[in-house]
């Protein structure tokens, strides 16, 4: 029973670090892609909107 638990836990050097949620994990993804994405395609972005 104590290999089951121990198989499951984090490392020993990991279990004082605080992981963040997933889902906001992938909220900072998409926003850092979209930021990125948007100055790379700055000058296209302008020229729609005049």
């Amino acid at each position: 029973m104590d290999q089951d638990n121990d198989k499951n836990s984090r490392p020993t050097k990991m279990k004082g670090l605080a992981f963040p949620k997933a889902k906001y994990g992938l909220i900072i993804a998409i926003i850092i892609v979209v930021v990125v994405n948007a100055i790379y395609y700055k000058d296209a972005l302008l020229s729609l909107i005049k």
